[in-house]
């Protein structure tokens, strides 16, 4: 997903000699750094919106598993829902949508455009309602 991190490109670059001299959007390089881990430049926003969106999600997997509905006056995060629908939505796993839907209140998916739309798509993808 877009061009190789510093890092990987610098230590591809000096251990393997036909990956050297290219741009970091080279296929082959792309191809090579694929499921390699780096640690994230905090002063790059690339590698602060992954960790974020990492955090968001990890939240969310909270709520998935929750049982039960979030109760008057608990909280969770809007954004994290948002994130974990966004990733579902992606995933094609539209039943997880409907789980984490329904365990929040409706006031609240219905004020929010975007889980409203992801939740309406997946319910008819699903050929329910």
């Amino acid at each position: 997903n877009g061009p190789v991190p510093e890092q990987i490109h610098a230590y591809l670059s000096s251990n393997w000699k036909d990956l050297r001299n290219l741009p970091k959007d080279d296929p082959a390089l792309i191809a090579k750094a694929q499921d390699r881990w780096y640690v994230p430049d905090p002063n790059k926003a690339g590698d602060l919106e992954k960790l974020r969106e990492k955090a968001l999600l990890k939240e969310f997997d909270e709520y998935r598993q929750r049982k039960g509905k979030f109760k008057r006056g608990e909280t969770f995060r809007m954004e994290a829902i948002r994130a974990g629908f966004k990733k579902a939505w992606q995933e094609r796993d539209y039943q997880t949508i409907i789980n984490v839907a329904e365990k929040i209140p409706n006031k609240i998916l219905e004020e929010d455009p975007k889980l409203l739309m992801w939740y309406d798509q997946a319910v008819t993808r699903l050929g329910g309602e």
